[in-house]
């Protein structure tokens, strides 16, 4: 089941609109709500908030029914499975499900959260608005890890609806008169660590424009991505944001960066060679070279660069410190 839900949390493409809209029906019908007046479409949460912030200023929309259509019945669900399996099983449960999921679909969510609010400065009523509405909002597939978690259990069924919507559609917004949903992304890039990551575009990207940018899970603007292509030791030197010096340096390479900057190793041990350069309104680069013991199929030998904390002093200490160990506790037998 899990495997399943992480496709619908990772799923791109155009929504599913007659089975989303036919879950939103259910999820009203099985919350014992009529069903609402009308379903309106957004091409992403943005365009969502915006509309849902309008619509609720207006009155049109009627009261939010999320805590029917969503909290009370996931409440519901949880306290059956935490009853039925006491606290240790339902740990165990939620480790084997939810949890495989939920640092990627929790981050992803938060990541939006605050993309919607950041766009939404020259929407009607402002940032504020937009935050008001987005606890309003049910995630879509972005609650994949509670649904995992909830599949196939007693008390699941009165989140049919709920499910329903997240495996057809995005983000959605239920309220008495009107339910808003939205489209999924068209474009969805992320790193082994499910991080959003992208060097030549936009990471999560929504069919009406809206979009993140981010390089290893650090957002940055997306004209910044254009200047990467570019990039030479001076204007990395240049840059006054740390956080983006550093995914300058990242995307240089360090090994390049150390050779083209005219560096010099400060010390060589055993271990590798240390290496050391300051960086203005930052704290300094500091790596240690070293070279894999175990040769290549070809027999030549692949040298690897350590990122290592500033204090560093010799190359040994690092190179134990990427294991967790004080230099004095470092003792490999071999060095691979």
């Amino acid at each position: 089941m899990t495997a399943i839900w992480r496709e619908v949390a990772a799923g791109t493409g155009p929504a599913d609109r007659t089975a989303a809209e036919d879950g939103v029906r259910l999820a009203y019908r099985l919350a014992g709500l009529p069903g609402p007046e009308r379903i309106l479409w957004a091409g992403s949460p943005r365009e969502g908030a915006e509309l849902a912030a309008r619509l609720t200023a207006d009155g049109t929309t009627g009261r939010s029914v999320r805590d029917a259509v969503r909290t009370r019945p996931w409440a519901a669900a949880r306290e059956r499975l935490v009853d039925r399996l006491g606290p240790a099983g339902w740990a165990a449960h939620w480790a084997l499900t939810g949890a495989q999921l939920w640092d990627t679909t929790a981050l992803l969510a938060e990541r939006l959260r605050t993309g919607v609010v950041e766009a939404s400065a020259g929407a009607p009523g402002g940032e504020r608005a937009v935050r008001l509405v987005l606890l309003d909002a049910v995630l879509g597939q972005h609650d994949a890890a509670w649904l995992a978690a909830f599949d196939g259990q007693d008390g699941a069924g009165a989140l049919a609806g709920v499910a329903a919507v997240a495996r057809a559609a995005g983000w959605w917004w239920p309220y008495e008169k009107t339910a808003i949903v939205c489209e999924r992304p068209v474009e969805l890039h992320r790193d082994e660590a499910g991080r959003l990551d992208r060097g030549d575009g936009p990471a999560l990207a929504f069919p009406d424009g809206f979009a993140l940018y981010a390089w290893r899970g650090m957002p940055v603007p997306a004209e910044f991505l254009d200047g990467l292509a570019g990039l030479t030791p001076r204007r990395i030197r240049e840059e006054e944001n740390a956080e983006l010096r550093r995914v300058m340096l990242e995307h240089y390479g360090y090994e390049r960066y150390l050779a083209e900057s005219g560096a010099e190793p400060v010390q060589r041990d055993e271990a590798g060679v240390l290496w050391r350069i300051e960086l203005e309104g930052d704290e300094p680069l500091v790596m240690v070279e070293v070279v894999n013991s175990t040769p290549e199929p070809d027999g030549t030998h692949r040298t690897y660069w350590l990122r290592v904390p500033p204090r560093t002093r010799t190359a040994r200490e690092g190179v134990a410190w990427t294991f967790g160990l004080d230099e004095a506790d470092y003792a490999p037998r071999r060095e691979t």
